[in-house]
């Protein structure tokens, strides 16, 4: 048997899970007590594009990273969670190429290091990570460092950055709320906690009017100059092509090699963000973006695998690790914009976690999937049993069944396809939990 390449830091994060709480317990105290003790790394890092939001963070992310990379810039990129192995979290940049996820040996020997340090002091697993991450990226030069928020902003571990290039702020819903609120206005406060007083703030497309009016007052109470999509810059698809715009461009651009209409914005919010922050963007620097930009498990597609060759001959399978109402509506107009959406029926395989709205997030797919399969999940001790939340997919106006595993509900779709009958198309989501399994179990984890 060989020797897993991940083996190393993970039995460290194991060893950390139980001594530490796995959940969270937003403060800033002992993250920064912490970091004194290492020589405050996070004080020594590149500049700096900090990113919150409730959705589409990790997609901005791989937007910033590609324009950057384009340039031929050395990309540091956190971000969490992540889908199969802990490493995910940590990429390192290259200059002139693409980062890399982190060595195993040199992550394991950052964790111990911080392990060290902390000296068994109280503190959350999450926090050990995020110093984790400010002692890579300080050790290893780079031109640029990309950070996304863990929960929230303002008591989150990464918020100790004390003056970034430019602090990004995507689409807010309701999530969380236990730990953020439940009013999209009151999540948008702990979101704008990240915002530093004069540092440019790029405001990604928002639904809801509360939660753009509290972010722009406290851009302006701070004296940040801000960006706000739809205002200060757009993007829409014509022609088969996104044209960008803002205050002193306009850019013909190919549409972005992540699907959805959602990426649109995402792509915009990138671009306007990496100008903010200083670096340029032409448009040969945006076309090479668009067209090498990758973020596993958001809209991904399997092409080959060990789950992949259960489902019927001929049937699409995507994965996306969007988990909330608002990220359902994104990823259903997605599938609903995709060829042959009329023609190919849609199956949903999903899993979900007992902090989320899973009615809402089916409420999405009502007139487009036309039965759900309902299963387990792995890693997690708060997914909701597969028989509840079958029953959450029928209030919200959906057939569904329970099922033991992703690829016994594979082998339910196939049974139900006959051999003259249009190939389905199966979107696998519900939690990026879910998703990392599908990826574990399909022999295909990001890399």
């Amino acid at each position: 048997m060989t020797k897993n390449v991940y083996d190393e830091a993970e039995r460290e994060i194991e060893k950390l899970m139980g001594l530490h709480p796995k959940g969270f317990d937003l403060s800033l105290d002992r993250i920064s007590r912490l970091l004194e003790t290492l020589g405050n790394p996070h004080l020594k890092l590149p500049p700096i594009i900090h990113v919150a939001g409730t959705n589409g963070k990790g997609s901005v992310t791989a937007f910033c990273r590609a324009l950057l990379e384009a340039s031929g810039l050395s990309v540091h990129v956190h971000t969490s969670p992540h889908l199969v192995h802990w490493h995910e979290r940590y990429r390192l940049g290259v200059r002139g190429g693409q980062g890399q996820i982190v060595d195993d040996a040199l992550f394991a020997d950052a964790l111990r290091r911080v392990a060290d340090a902390n000296a068994g002091a109280a503190i959350t697993v999450f926090e050990i990570l995020t110093a984790v991450t400010f002692i890579l990226f300080s050790e290893h030069p780079a031109d640029v460092a990309l950070i996304e928020v863990g929960l929230g902003g303002r008591f989150d571990a990464t918020n100790v950055i004390p003056n970034p290039a430019v602090s990004i702020i995507m689409p807010i819903s309701l999530d969380h709320e236990a730990y953020l609120g439940d009013r999209v206005e009151l999540i948008a406060a702990e979101k704008a906690g990240i915002m530093k007083k004069g540092v440019p703030v790029v405001i990604g497309h928002q639904e809801h009017d509360a939660a753009r009016d509290v972010l722009v007052s406290t851009a302006e109470r701070l004296g940040c100059p801000h960006y706000v999509y739809g205002q200060d810059f757009s993007a829409h698809e014509e022609m088969g092509r996104l044209v960008y715009q803002d205050e002193d461009s306009l850019s013909d651009l190919p549409l972005p090699k992540l699907p959805g209409r959602h990426q649109y914005a995402n792509a915009a919010a990138a671009i306007r963000a990496v100008k903010a922050a200083g670096f340029p963007v032409t448009d040969q620097i945006a076309e090479r973006a668009m067209a090498s930009v990758e973020w596993p498990g958001r809209l991904q597609k399997l092409t080959h695998g060990a789950l992949f060759d259960l489902a019927p001959k001929g049937a699409e399978i995507w994965v996306d690790g969007g988990h909330n109402p608002g990220a359902g509506e994104a990823i259903a107009e997605a599938m609903a914009g995709l060829e042959e959406a009329q023609s190919r029926p849609l199956y949903l395989i999903c899993g979900m976690i007992n902090t989320k709205d899973p009615v809402g997030y089916f409420s999405a797919f009502t007139d487009l999937a036309i039965q759900v399969f309902t299963v387990p999940i792995r890693g997690t001790d708060v997914a909701i049993d597969p028989v509840v939340l079958a029953h959450s997919a029928f209030d919200a106006g959906l057939v569904a069944e329970p099922a033991m595993t992703v690829g016994e509900a594979l082998e339910a779709i196939a049974d139900r396809i006959d051999a003259d009958d249009t190939p389905p198309r199966i979107l696998i989501g519900g939690s990026l939990y879910l998703v990392g399994n599908v990826l574990a179990d399909n022999g295909t984890p990001p890399k």
